[in-house]
């Protein structure tokens, strides 16, 4: 007889929120750490919940746990146990519930609840962790001041949220004053050295500094460290807001999913995010680090002192959070390179989610595991819904509403709906249409007309949004335009109506409307719109605009984000014309990269930007959208003999560029440094096409930091050359975060044909360590991501290496493997042989027994899409 099938998870839904029947007063835990019976004592003090509506037996989550005793009121009680927690009758008023577990930290290889990386105890909470440390009410809104006593029976150092309160030799105390939700709950212990400093509040009070890392790694942490204190002074100086800790932890860690962890006092960050140095780190690595590091500060305002009131409301932490340190990256370094950056990431995660199956609402309205729903959608498109209510309100209604909102919402789990309403109050301003962006999944498209009418102009604009999973009808979207105008030469012209800006922005709120009119004309055709300026909404805009208008904003808008989406424009154009019609490269295009590429007074970080080609993926989709079948191997070759037109058309400027954007001295990784070895780097991606590598082998022999360095072994990679991976790997085989990036390198940069080979290779390597998520990454991310027309081989190689992988992976780590299952999101884009392929992966994915939630919930939205 066989076991009868296990039941379908069943979705948790927005509609179905009730508080929870009890407040938590109090919270005390005590830790003896032992790697595989690790026993964690609670003490909670429960009163009912005036909220709540009647009396309700105990219910606390816990999942692997086992349960030694458990007590309420002293008097011991005899829960009923399932796999996802207990329940037990609960007294009237309030009452003590204690309980005494144990866990095994060494065999969680899930890196979710309390778990051991390279001999380090180290938890990780969010969204649903701290059920797997002990029974509690694991959901974000159920706040409580937390007391943490942790022994060991080895001298180690041991750090949990808060301020420290006694650090004897085998056991410290901690106390959290601040009422907060489980999933910001943190223990870390181990044989850890710390870089210390301090910094002084606004206020004049001394806090206490402490970067937690392996001995080994102390060197590292000084730009972290300066990133974090220019980060605290910021959010003085911008928001308001003051640190209210004695203490604040960083900890880096191996062995972790995610970037980040914003656990109160207690941040814990994945490794490749602290340590750096200009022999191991790249510009890149150092402009993370201070991106990630503000991001996880700034949580401590919005998202620790205020938090969700259930992780429907994710983006109500996230989106804000990412806009803000989205701010703070603009403000330190080039806020248009910035602003370009995040778009970049914007076009290429998040569009691409809500145009497939796995398209969702900013805020959700149901989940099977909230685990898959840390999406591009929350993160980036929420940062941008942020931006568009700052436009709408105004300078003063934004700093007035966050102040209303910090005062009025201090220590309690909030809604979208309080937020909004915090500037609704602040502005008097409706924001109830505003609202729908965050209820409406996919991309609206902004579809704007300038035609010639008499002796003027006129400019409509007319918004749709194509149906999502589930959303099959849209409502329109108030969607903020920014506009200016240019005469043919590039001369800016006065606002229609107002003749003292040349920059203006229009409220659309309705389906359809005008959106600016004219009594100008050149040659009875009306001037050059410039549109959607500093990408003032996330959509995708449509303007019909002639080749010679785009090259003149691509030499002359003064706003650079559109200057650089011109140019943008343009290299599409070219590619596409040379994938589906086997042309040659515009030579106007070129000409016009040509001029922005020797133009010294721009910045050179820009000038890089303009000068890198759409990636393989932006194409595929822009195919996929002209109602063209992408076929990888051509763009893959096109964007290759494109690469070869603009360095045979630019040989000089780009010789030039090369010598002239070496940086003498030391290395620093500041903007201005950075942006020139960026530009210097761009000019050797194309100068190699035609001197076989020659200045890259130089300069990879040369070493002058790990920017320049790694840039050359890509170069060497691309030309084939038989021996940088062995020398590479002979320089830096000691350090694990820099063999990550050769371990990605060398997929990323294998001929299509050569990838899934490549990738195959490197898992069988003896540094392949597939139970640590930064090196899964660099291999199969490098195949997925870094070199598309190789994992979209036509006999689908790469389709089943990755479903292989994900099969494995689901058993040890489900959080990486329903992250990385989103490679197959696109699957509707491709040819039908591609499509059966990758439907037959997911097919085998589906079929396996014993899926975990997070995978399987991805493979099915997918396979339904």
């Amino acid at each position: 007889m066989k076991d009868a099938a296990a039941p379908a998870p069943q979705p948790t839904l927005l509609a179905d929120y009730t508080p929870y029947p009890f407040a938590i007063d109090d919270v005390s835990l005590s830790f003896r750490l032992s790697p595989s019976a690790t026993r964690v004592i609670s003490r909670i003090a429960f009163r009912p919940n005036p909220e709540a509506k009647g009396p309700a037996p105990l219910r606390l989550d816990g999942e692997g746990l086992k349960l030694i005793w458990a007590r309420i009121d002293g008097q011991e009680v005899s829960p009923e146990i399932s796999a996802t927690g207990l329940s037990v009758d609960a007294p009237e008023g309030a009452f003590v519930w204690e309980a005494e577990v144990e866990i095994d930290p060494s065999s969680n290889t899930a890196l979710e609840g309390l778990y051991i990386s390279n001999e380090m105890y180290c938890t990780q909470c969010e969204a649903e962790g701290f059920r797997k440390i002990t029974y509690y009410p694991d959901r974000p809104d159920v706040m409580a001041p937390f007391s943490v006593d942790i022994h060991a029976d080895v001298p180690m150092v041991r750090l949990s949220n808060g301020n420290p309160i006694d650090d004897g030799y085998y056991t410290s105390t901690w106390h959290d004053p601040h009422p907060k939700p489980a999933y910001l709950f943190a223990l870390v212990a181990g044989n850890l050295s710390a870089h210390t400093d301090h910094f002084t509040t606004a206020s004049g009070r001394r806090v206490e500094l402490h970067i937690w890392v392996r001995s080994g790694d102390r060197d590292k942490c000084a730009y972290a460290m300066d990133a974090l204190k220019r980060s605290m002074r910021w959010d003085e100086e911008v928001y308001g807001r003051e640190y209210d800790l004695d203490v604040f932890n960083i900890v880096a860690v191996d062995d972790f999913n995610m970037g980040a962890m914003e656990n109160k006092g207690l941040n814990i960050f994945n490794s490749k995010y602290v340590l750096a140095s200009p022999e191991t780190a790249t510009d890149r690595d150092y402009d993370l680090i201070e991106g990630i590091i503000a991001h996880e500060y700034f949580h401590n305002w919005t998202g620790n002192r205020i938090t969700c009131r259930d992780w429907f409301q994710l983006c109500l932490k996230e989106g804000l959070t990412v806009y803000r340190d989205q701010q703070f990256s603009g403000d330190m370094r080039s806020a248009p390179v910035k602003r370009i950056e995040d778009v970049l990431q914007l076009r290429a995660r998040q569009f691409r989610e809500d145009a497939g199956p796995l398209a969702h609402n900013v805020r959700p309205e149901s989940y099977i595991e909230i685990n898959n729903f840390y999406t591009a959608t929350v993160y980036e498109k929420g940062a941008e819904l942020i931006g568009m209510l700052r436009a709408i309100v105004g300078e003063d209604g934004w700093r007035a509403g966050c102040d209303l909102y910090f005062d009025r919402h201090d220590g309690q789990a909030c809604t979208i709906e309080d937020w909004l309403a915090a500037f609704e109050d602040a502005s008097g301003t409706d924001l109830s249409q505003f609202k729908r962006w965050y209820a409406q999944a996919g991309t609206p498209r902004l579809s704007i007309d300038v035609v010639a009418e008499g002796n003027g102009w006129t400019a409509t604009a007319r918004q749709n949004c194509a149906p999502t999973p589930g959303q099959p009808e849209k409502s329109p979207l108030p969607i903020p335009i920014k506009l200016a105008l240019f005469a043919p030469d590039g001369t800016p012209l006065p606002a229609p109506g107002d003749t003292t800006t040349t920059e203006w922005t229009h409220l659309m709120t309705g389906p359809e409307e005008v959106i600016a009119r004219g009594d100008t004309l050149f040659d009875g055709r009306p001037p050059i719109l410039s549109a959607l300026r500093g990408f003032s909404a996330p959509v995708i805009l449509e303007l019909a605009q002639s080749k010679a208008d785009r090259l003149t904003l691509m030499a002359h808008d003064s706003d650079p984000f559109n200057r650089w989406e011109a140019g943008r424009s343009l290299a599409k154009e070219a590619l596409v014309a040379m994938i589906v019609e086997g042309s040659e490269a515009d030579p106007d295009w070129l000409t016009g990269l040509g001029a922005v590429l020797a133009d010294d007074s721009l910045d050179p970080d820009f000038r890089a930007l303009v000068l890198a080609l759409p990636s393989e993926d932006d194409l595929a989709q822009t195919l996929y959208a002209a109602a063209h079948v992408p076929d990888p191997a051509a763009i893959h070759a096109a964007t290759r003999r494109a690469a070869q037109a603009i360095a045979e058309a630019h040989e000089g400027v780009l010789a030039r560029a090369y010598d002239a954007m070496a940086v003498p001295g030391l290395y620093s990784p500041d903007a201005g440094s950075a942006g020139r070895r960026s530009l210097r780097l761009a000019a050797l991606r194309y100068l190699s096409h035609l001197d076989g590598g020659d200045r890259a082998r130089a300069l990879f022999d040369q070493r002058p930091n790990m920017t320049e360095e790694l840039g050359a072994f890509g170069n060497l990679l691309r030309q084939g050359d038989g021996t940088a991976a062995a020398e590479f790997e002979a320089r830096w085989r000691h350090d694990r975060l820099v063999m990550d990036k050769w371990f990605m390198l060398q997929v990323s940069e294998a001929t299509p044909e050569n990838a899934v080979a490549t990738a195959e290779t490197l898992t069988r390597h003896a540094d392949f360590d597939w139970s640590n998520p930064n090196r899964i990454r660099s291999v199969i991310g490098g195949l997925i991501a870094g070199n598309p027309a190789g994992f979209h081989a036509s006999d689908g190689s790469g389709y089943a290496f990755l479903a292989d992988w994900l099969i494995r992976l689901d058993a040890k780590n489900p959080q990486t493997a329903a992250r990385m299952s989103t490679a197959f999101e696109t699957w509707r884009r491709y040819d039908a042989d591609r499509q059966g392929l990758m439907l037959e992966a997911l097919g085998r994915i589906a079929a396996r027994p014993g899926l975990s939630r997070d995978l399987g919930e991805m493979v099915q939205r997918m396979r339904a899409g």
